[in-house]
């Protein structure tokens, strides 16, 4: 009878602590997505209060969604990665009408079907994915390189208008920008002057560093929000999203928070008008929002309209205009670039600039300089460009006093001594020693970071150190460092020693086109870097490529291509490979198994092809990487040289020269054929 009377007693706790969860989500729901809560805080507490005292005694009974475990209880020692399922590109900005006209027109020129924009406000913030199974939160991932993140699991989930369980069992991922809003900023930013901390410099900055925690429950202090933007992911779901108006009502049927606007127009002149009447309204939001989305809504043109290496091309970020201050122009220091380019310096009296305190801007060239009869000691205008690098607009000519001093441009390298020179149709100034301390720093310092090599753990004093103390004349020498030539160093201890070598091992199997962003060649970044590592597939070919091969990849014109011979012309590029050679550094494209499967072969090598048309059930982006992985190039044009041209639907301008120029024209049941032999 006891042990009866005790099960009922167990049975009615369990009902109890589910009603509990069930009454305290749904009331989050309403408190942080809808902004209309059901009760008071007191009650909503006294819900809270109950539901720990019944988990502490029945600890069997807590749930992995309960409102009680949003915070983990142990700090983590690093972030894990996460590979993005489909890639976190970025958007491409617009900053005039001008240029919103010309994306539309590409647009309508693309796709010849009705066009759609949906148009949402930019909240400045750090993008994040978020996947749900079957209802239930399970991971969340920064951005990072667009390719892999960092898993925040544990510091996402302390947000509260995050739901732990959606109100639909659905298995998906969502896009969307955490972000701290103002009230929240402005209280931490209190706390942390009165207990003698930096402050940090504006919302953005707060959010990203709060959600870098590695203990979660700082990261609940800081009082985040998330809303989301986009459904990247949807597994086996009744209903089957045809835009993106529908993906976002689905996400907040599923009790997610999405953008506050989300307005559907038909033409880019009434995204336009939205872009400048929150313009005007910007600084009244709770939020900071540095722009506005505009997206192509339907998915069928979204899906033709397709993506570049970086950016989808159906959608574009209109920024705001800069903020302009006045501030005091201190002094000009010249510092040399990677490029070795002699790089002005404006050192400014500290102001504040769109949330951020900015001291020091840019000043482009020499001949901006003079252009704008900028001097020492001048009141200067100051904005951001794109909201994002601090520049020098020009003089305030009438408030000048007569104490001004007029800036001379150095005649040599600052750090060196050589006599600086200038190319024919360059502005820039540059210093010609391959052998210069401060270029083979900068070139180092680059080849590490973040978007290149990503080696961790070094930084630009540890790389001044290195070269100080003759442990490196160039990036190559970093793989053949030891832990004894480390330990040398001041203020580096073996622990740390030990995350320095095992992140530049790690860094040997990057894929090419990190590689070739590192190497620093003039005009070739990032998108670049991934183009000519898909055309080209290893190093060895890139480094011995014709200037008519270079121009015949896309989007790599004239100057580019003379750019990328004469590097690996230079004796230098030479004595560098060859050590990332010796130190078995990986030279060539790896195709993202995403796309590939473990399926590669040679059945496609030295074949080009190009690619027009929608593909059933394949992007291009996944075609290409089909082709390459079989050995084949991928071009962005037809040529005579060009051996097949992979049509799909709606194949256009391509599919007419290839037949003119006689180039075979193939389905992809046909490559597919091909790959088997």
């Amino acid at each position: 009878m006891s042990s009866i009377s005790e099960s009922k007693i167990h049975l009615d706790v369990r009902e109890r602590v589910q009603t509990l969860c069930r009454d305290i989500a749904t009331h989050d729901y309403h408190y942080h997505v809808l902004d209309a809560p059901l009760i008071s805080d007191a009650e909503y507490d006294h819900l809270l209060r109950e539901l720990r005292a019944l988990e502490a005694e029945h600890p069997e009974l807590v749930l992995p969604s309960s409102p009680t475990q949003r915070v983990a209880p142990r700090p983590l020692a690093a972030f894990d990665t996460v590979g993005h399922r489909v890639p976190m590109l970025s958007l491409a900005n617009a900053f005039s009408r001008a240029e919103l006209e010309s994306f539309d027109r590409r647009v309508r020129e693309t796709y010849d079907g009705q066009v759609q924009y949906v148009v949402e406000l930019k909240i400045d913030g750090l993008a994040v994915a978020v996947r749900f199974e079957h209802g239930h939160f399970v991971q969340a991932a920064t951005r990072g390189d667009g390719e892999t993140g960092e898993d925040i699991t544990a510091n996402i989930r302390t947000i509260r208008s995050l739901p732990l369980t959606l109100r639909l069992p659905l298995t998906l991922e969502a896009r969307g920008e955490a972000y701290m809003p103002r009230v929240a900023f402005t209280k931490l930013n209190e706390e942390r002057a009165e207990q003698g901390l930096q402050v940090f410099a504006n919302p953005r900055n707060a959010a990203a560093g709060s959600l870098r925690q590695l203990d979660a429950r700082e990261a609940g202090k800081r009082n985040l929000d998330v809303v989301f933007y986009a459904l990247s992911e949807l597994e086996a779901a009744d209903t089957d999203p045809k835009s993106h108006e529908d993906a976002l009502s689905l996400l907040a049927r599923a009790g997610l928070k999405v953008s506050p606007l989300r307005q559907t127009v038909d033409s880019i002149d009434a995204a336009f008008n939205l872009c400048l009447e929150y313009q005007a309204k910007r600084h009244t939001l709770p939020y900071d929002i540095d722009g506005i989305v505009i997206k192509v809504n339907n998915f069928d043109a979204q899906r033709q309209l397709g993506a570049t290496a970086k950016s989808p091309r159906w959608a574009i970020a209109y920024k705001f205009p800069a903020e302009q201050v006045v501030t005091r122009l201190l002094n000009i220091e010249i510092t040399v670039g990677r490029t070795a380019t002699l790089n002005p310096t404006a050192v400014l009296e500290p102001v504040a600039i769109a949330g951020t305190l900015v001291s020091r801007a840019s000043l482009h060239n020499a001949e901006f300089i003079a252009g704008k009869d900028i001097r020492i000691g001048d009141l200067v205008y100051v904005a951001k460009a794109g909201e994002i690098i601090p520049e020098v607009l020009g003089p305030l000519v009438d408030r000048r006093t007569g104490a001004e001093k007029a800036f001379v441009y150095p005649a040599n390298c600052p750090e060196c001594g050589t006599p600086a020179v200038q190319r024919a149709g360059e502005v820039a100034w540059r210093c010609p020693n391959p052998a210069c301390a401060a270029l083979l720093r900068e070139r180092i310092i680059y080849f590490v970071s973040r978007e290149a090599m990503d080696i961790t753990g070094i930084g630009e004093a540890l790389v001044a150190n290195l070269l100080a103390h003759g442990l490196v004349q160039d990036a190559g020498d970093l793989y053949f460092l030891t832990r004894e030539d480390l330990l040398k160093l001041p203020r580096l201890q073996a622990k740390s020693a030990a995350k320095v070598l095992a992140a530049i091992d790690k860094s040997r199997g990057n894929s090419l086109e990190r590689l070739l962003t590192a190497l620093g060649i003039p005009l070739v970044g990032t998108k670049a870097a991934l183009t000519l590592a898909q055309g080209f597939g290893n190093l060895e070919q890139l480094g011995t490529a014709r200037y008519e091969d270079l121009v015949a990849i896309p989007d790599i014109g004239d100057k580019m291509a003379a750019s990328i011979t004469e590097f690996f012309a230079l004796p230098s590029t030479h004595t560098l490979l060859d050590k990332l050679k010796r130190a078995e550094v990986n030279f060539t494209y790896l195709v993202n198994l995403r796309f590939t499967g473990s399926h590669t072969g040679t059945s496609l090598a030295g074949l080009i092809f190009v690619i027009t048309g929608t593909l059933p059930g394949l992007s291009r982006e996944e075609a290409t990487g089909l082709i390459l992985a079989h050995g084949g190039t991928v071009s962005g044009s037809v040529s005579a040289r060009t051996n097949y041209l992979l049509a799909g639907e709606k194949a256009g301008e391509k599919l007419t020269k290839a037949q003119a120029l006689g180039v075979a024209v193939i389905s992809l049941s046909e490559l597919q054929a091909m790959l088997k032999h």
